[in-house]
């Protein structure tokens, strides 16, 4: 399958397409690892790149990433914010909005999200993970530059995952044209990094709730080392941290992975 064409994806950016700067390349140890040192020289804000093959891909907590150019779509975004990363706090689940969004807007039903960084499809066995998010930050004098780096699977994977995993074709029926894909994240992307910038996540706060899989799920919480929580889940708070109704009343998540607990 050929790289990413960015003359192909510019027609498909419409408006939008004077926004981003995307480089495709066959090969990389990781998007991410790549945007970063691109920005640490002067890389602007929508500078992207998009890789066929990770050699050292990476997701959220230290975990593994593979790509491959059939079957995965895997870039990492330059964005850079006024102030201080104080501000950020929700970030990871609007850009988890916009790739909901976009996938909804490509015909794909049964999207769903789970807090704080993961992109699900309903499949006939449950929720699956169709994408993952990892949002890197550093600061300086001039503001906050986040390196939002996604991987989203376009075929199912071939190989036996320690989660359930689905890929978008089951969404839509065939595989899609990554160009397609790419332009429809990217689309949506400036839209929500718009308007997160002026207003944080509490502007997008209702709509990622509609999409919210584990809503009103008992749901375990595990930390770093922390005793487990466990409670039904209420949603997020203003901020993005999740809301766990225990026996001993609400308790708000900064961070940790969420998994889902037999009842």
């Amino acid at each position: 399958m050929a790289l990413i064409d960015p003359i192909f994806l510019k027609a498909r950016l419409a408006d939008a397409a004077g926004r981003f700067d995307v480089d495709a390349l066959d090969v990389c140890d990781s998007t991410s690892s790549e945007a970063m040192r691109r920005a640490d020289h002067g890389a602007p804000s929508g500078s992207v790149i998009v890789a066929d093959r990770q050699t050292a891909g990476r997701g959220r907590r230290g975990r593994e990433w593979l790509s491959e150019p059939e079957a995965s779509l895997t870039f990492s975004l330059i964005w850079r914010f006024p102030g201080s990363a104080s501000r950020l706090s929700g970030l990871s689940l609007a850009v988890g909005l916009a790739l909901a969004r976009a996938l909804e807007g490509m015909g794909a039903r049964g999207v769903g999200l789970k807090w704080p960084n993961d992109v699900l499809l309903e499949t006939s066995e449950g929720f699956a993970k169709l994408a993952g998010i990892l949002i890197e930050l550093s600061s300086d004098r001039r503001g906050t530059l986040a390196i939002i780096g996604v991987g989203l699977n376009l075929l199912p994977p071939a190989v036996v995952l320690p989660q359930p995993a689905a890929g978008l074709s089951q969404a839509l029926g065939q595989a899609p044209d990554r160009h397609e894909v790419l332009a429809a994240l990217l689309g949506q992307l400036v839209t929500i990094l718009d308007g997160f910038t002026v207003n944080g996540f509490l502007g997008q706060k209702s709509e990622w709730l509609r999409y919210h899989a584990w809503q009103g799920r008992t749901v375990q919480v595990l930390g770093d080392g922390d005793r487990p929580v466990v409670g039904s889940c209420r949603g997020v708070d203003d901020d993005g941290s999740l809301l766990i109704e225990t026996v001993d009343g609400i308790e708000r998540v900064l961070s940790g992975d969420v998994s889902l607990r037999c009842v």
